[in-house]
């Protein structure tokens, strides 16, 4: 794009009707305010997403928590600071069992997997969304008029500037190593009588260390754009609980039944590690779809698999201080003995990896792959963190106490909910008692605090009319008599001061 600059251009679509709610199963009683994305970048979605809205597809949403039946508040967890619990210590342990004499155990998933909008409880996509006038005019045209126009000021790298050459991969850390090896790093000096050498260690862990490097050697990965192994944590202090990374490790074991690999691979723009593995993944959402949610065989179409789960408004981007893999939009692929058995959908974005969407091949529910994808995607973040220092949470995306079984989002912790009214952070204990007396809760207890990013001059808000980019009191002033002024103030307020001045939202 002209001037090396990305834009987000959005239409946006009022909340006045209710559609069916997938949870309560109410006819009507869903409500959300909707926009159509066309093209996103990773810093304005991520400040959408800290005011308390998704995206399914190419399709952003944020509920009307006053209004909406069952309210979802903005879950994040604190990456870094993550420990597992007794239960998911136990699903690491079943699947150690699994991995290692190919038993499967007996019961059903014991929580739903992490989702977005896709299934039932989704929000209702528009029926008129005017594309090809805007992806033919808009990106080709306009931004030819954007560089030149005084009223941007702010702009995203594009996404190829900074990509590193050659496939999608890291060769600094082991988030993600092309053909398997853990690349082998200089030891740190050491503390003892010598500083110039590396730290004693127990043979112990240096017989796990090389255990697991082999198992990494031995794993196939032709045409893989990463894959995903949790890197190996330096040993721990009798003091100290143990890292999420060791009890990962511990659920691959050696000489073992079966072998299990996470592989990354970009799905906006598709890679084509994503394209090879298009068919194979679209049958286990099928496969999922009809099991898990009770969809008739004809509904779970090819078309709704790439609307839902593979197209998205993020295009990809690099940054110097950012992970090697970029921002953007990823499937994490999981691999058992050469096939696909599960897939999560992530976007890895400034401050966060968030998860969008989880389905698995239904022979495998036993294994609770919804809690077990959300630990490897949690340990995913800690090690793009060591990349990029400011990428430490993990967004669950909503959490809704009114259902129960979407409950289970609380049980990483620390985590916060956002408060609906200010947008600042709460942790998730504060947050509990006020939604055990009401759906609805404002987190925030002080009770002069507001929204600190609200729009309060609707005019500087961009708009893109005919190929222009202008503030709305310019285009307002060209379209007298215009009667768009409440739906704009109305959509500035929801997006925020800092996207309101940067988001292009498209005007006919």
């Amino acid at each position: 794009m002209a001037g090396n600059k990305s834009y987000t251009i959005v239409e946006y679509f009022g909340g006045d009707d209710g559609y069916r709610c997938g949870y309560c199963k109410n006819q009507i009683g869903n409500f959300s305010h909707g926009m159509w994305s066309h093209t996103m970048t990773v810093q304005d979605y991520q400040d959408l997403i800290d005011r308390g809205w998704r995206r399914s597809g190419k399709y952003v949403y944020k509920p009307i928590l006053k209004k909406t039946c069952c309210p979802q508040y903005t879950i994040r967890c604190h990456a870094l600071k993550f420990q597992p619990s007794k239960s998911h210590k136990k699903i690491l342990k079943k699947m150690s069992k699994f991995i290692s004499k190919g038993e499967l155990p007996k019961g059903e998933e014991d929580g739903e997997p992490m989702d977005s909008g896709c299934g039932e409880a989704g929000p209702r996509e528009p029926s008129k969304v005017c594309h090809s006038e805007v992806m033919c005019a808009a990106i080709t045209d306009i931004q030819k008029e954007v560089a030149e126009c005084p009223t941007i000021t702010e702009g995203q790298k594009k996404a190829g500037d900074a990509a590193p050459t050659g496939s999608e991969t890291s060769q600094k850390d082991p988030v993600s190593v092309p053909d398997g090896r853990t690349a082998a790093a200089a030891p740190k000096p050491g503390m003892g009588a010598d500083p110039s050498r590396p730290i004693c260690r127990k043979a112990k862990d240096l017989r796990k260390e090389r255990r697991l490097q082999k198992d990494q050697m031995r794993q196939h990965t032709d045409g893989v754009s990463s894959i995903v192994s949790p890197a190996h944590p330096a040993p721990t202090h009798t003091n100290q609980p143990k890292p999420l990374e060791e009890f990962i490790n511990e659920s691959l074991p050696e000489n073992s039944s079966h072998c299990l690999e996470v592989r990354l691979v970009r799905s906006n723009p598709p890679s084509p590690q994503f394209k090879a593995s298009f068919d194979a993944s679209y049958q286990v959402y099928k496969l999922y779809q009809m099991a898990i949610h009770k969809d008739p065989p004809d509904k779970p179409s090819e078309s709704q698999f790439r609307r839902f789960l593979c197209d998205s408004p993020l295009e990809a981007e690099y940054s110097p201080d950012g992970p090697e893999v970029g921002y953007g939009s990823f499937h994490q692929q999981y691999w058992l003995d050469g096939r696909i058995v599960a897939v999560g959908v992530i976007d890895i974005l400034p401050t966060c990896v968030s998860s969008v969407y989880l389905y698995y091949h239904p022979d495998f529910a036993s294994l609770s792959l919804g809690s077990y994808s959300a630990l490897r995607e949690i340990a995913f973040t800690r090690q793009l963190q060591k990349q990029s220092p400011k990428l430490s949470y993990y967004y669950l995306g909503f959490y809704i106490h009114s259902c129960p079984k979407m409950r289970y989002k609380g049980q990483y912790r620390p985590s916060d909910l956002l408060c609906p009214e200010t947008y600042i952070w709460v942790p998730i204990e504060r947050c509990l008692p006020h939604l055990e007396n009401s759906r609805y809760a404002r987190f925030n207890q002080d009770p002069d605090a507001g929204d600190a990013r609200v729009l309060k001059d609707v005019g500087r808000a961009l708009v893109l009319y005919r190929r222009t980019v202008m503030p709305y009191a310019a285009y307002s002033r060209k379209r007298k008599g215009s009667s768009d002024e409440t739906e704009v103030q109305q959509y500035a307020g929801l997006v925020g001061q800092d996207c309101a001045e940067r988001i292009l939202l498209y005007r006919s």
